[in-house]
Protein backbone atom coordinates (compact mmCIF):
# COMPACT_ATOMS: atom_id res chain seq x y z
CA UNK A 1 0.00 0.00 0.00
CA UNK A 2 1.13 3.48 -0.95
CA UNK A 3 0.41 6.77 0.39
CA UNK A 4 0.25 9.37 -1.31
CA UNK A 5 1.05 13.68 -0.66
CA UNK A 6 0.26 16.90 -2.45
CA UNK A 7 1.79 19.89 -2.51
CA UNK A 8 1.04 23.37 -4.11
CA UNK A 9 3.21 24.76 -6.73
CA UNK A 10 3.23 28.37 -8.50
CA UNK A 11 5.15 28.61 -11.71
CA UNK A 12 5.52 31.21 -14.19
CA UNK A 13 6.88 32.23 -17.68
CA UNK A 14 6.55 34.65 -20.28
CA UNK A 15 6.32 32.05 -22.88
CA UNK A 16 2.72 30.47 -22.17
CA UNK A 17 0.74 28.53 -19.74
CA UNK A 18 2.43 25.03 -21.09
CA UNK A 19 5.47 26.28 -20.79
CA UNK A 20 4.23 27.51 -17.22
CA UNK A 21 3.74 23.90 -16.72
CA UNK A 22 6.71 22.26 -17.30
CA UNK A 23 9.17 24.71 -15.09
CA UNK A 24 6.98 23.97 -12.00
CA UNK A 25 7.06 20.16 -13.07
CA UNK A 26 10.63 20.79 -13.68
CA UNK A 27 11.29 22.39 -10.11
CA UNK A 28 8.95 19.42 -8.23
CA UNK A 29 10.81 16.66 -9.54
CA UNK A 30 14.26 18.60 -8.29
CA UNK A 31 12.95 18.54 -4.53
CA UNK A 32 10.11 15.43 -4.87
CA UNK A 33 10.78 11.81 -5.45
CA UNK A 34 7.83 9.92 -7.48
CA UNK A 35 6.26 12.45 -8.60
CA UNK A 36 2.96 11.08 -10.32
CA UNK A 37 1.14 13.88 -11.62
CA UNK A 38 -0.61 17.36 -11.44
CA UNK A 39 -3.48 19.24 -11.35
CA UNK A 40 -3.52 22.72 -12.89
CA UNK A 41 -5.84 24.71 -9.91
CA UNK A 42 -5.82 27.81 -11.58
CA UNK A 43 -4.74 30.48 -14.56
CA UNK A 44 -3.24 34.02 -14.50
CA UNK A 45 -1.68 36.43 -16.48
CA UNK A 46 0.09 39.35 -15.51
CA UNK A 47 -0.26 42.82 -17.93
CA UNK A 48 1.97 45.27 -17.93
CA UNK A 49 1.13 48.24 -20.18
CA UNK A 50 -1.19 46.85 -22.74
CA UNK A 51 0.88 43.63 -23.09
CA UNK A 52 0.56 39.83 -21.27
CA UNK A 53 4.44 39.65 -19.75
CA UNK A 54 3.74 36.70 -17.73
CA UNK A 55 1.54 33.23 -17.34
CA UNK A 56 1.31 31.53 -14.34
CA UNK A 57 -0.21 28.32 -13.65
CA UNK A 58 -1.28 27.08 -9.55
CA UNK A 59 -1.05 23.59 -9.37
CA UNK A 60 -1.34 20.65 -6.78
CA UNK A 61 1.59 18.28 -7.56
CA UNK A 62 1.36 14.66 -6.04
CA UNK A 63 3.91 12.33 -5.22
CA UNK A 64 4.34 8.91 -3.76
CA UNK A 65 6.13 8.95 -0.35
CA UNK A 66 8.38 5.66 -0.08
CA UNK A 67 8.98 3.30 3.02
Amino acid sequence: MSVARVTEITAASPNGFSDAVKIGIARAVKTLDNVTGAWIQDQEVRVEGDKVVDYRVHMKVTFILTD
